[in-house]
């Protein structure tokens, strides 16, 4: 896993719960890595699961509604480091019909040697998307987060609800129908 997504993990959890709680995870996760991170490395996967438990077990919030949230601040943080890619559409519907097309190529020629997932376009109409989102690595709750965010930062907003195709949640189906 690319280490921009653990810096922005950690950055994420100083802002929302501060650097103590970051030391904390960090220091009782007994990393292979010990918590150093450069955005440019690369980390095994297991890390961040080790990460996300024990800011879970330690903020007593579920690992999944901070997946969640994670998807929201890396939103953000993507489109800050990013904008011409998030100007380059008009509504947030483009942008997500547009995510193996465009989206997902450039992050490829930034970090070339990143796993993304796949997004499979199911049905697309002028206020609606279904499409099946595909990953070994199952985190369908931060593609849900980056999903509700991309509305917020047109301000817009969606109904997207999801359905696990495998129970793993490897495979998600999403169903978008934008509000208005």
């Amino acid at each position: 896993m690319k280490g921009i997504v653990f810096t922005e993990f950690l950055e994420m959890v100083e802002e929302k719960f501060g650097l103590e709680v970051v030391d904390s995870i960090i220091e009782d996760a007994d990393l292979p890595s010990n918590g150093i991170y450069t955005a440019i490395g690369t980390y095994e996967f297991n890390e961040m699961v080790s990460l996300i438990t024990n800011l879970s077990s330690t903020v007593k919030i579920d690992a999944d509604t901070l997946i969640y949230t994670f998807g929201h601040y890396l939103f953000t943080s993507l489109g800050k480091a990013h904008p011409e890619v998030i100007k380059s559409y008009t509504n947030p519907l483009g942008l997500l019909y547009s995510i193996e097309d465009h989206i997902h190529v450039h992050v490829q020629k930034i970090y070339p040697e990143a796993e993304l997932p796949t997004f499979k376009i199911l049905d697309k109409t002028d206020n609606s998307l279904s499409m099946v989102y595909s990953s070994s690595r199952g985190l369908y709750r931060l593609a849900h987060g980056l999903i509700e965010k991309c509305f917020e930062h047109y301000n817009s907003s969606a109904q997207v609800s999801y359905n696990l195709i495998k129970e793993d949640g490897t495979e998600v189906q999403f169903d978008i129908i934008q509000n208005g």
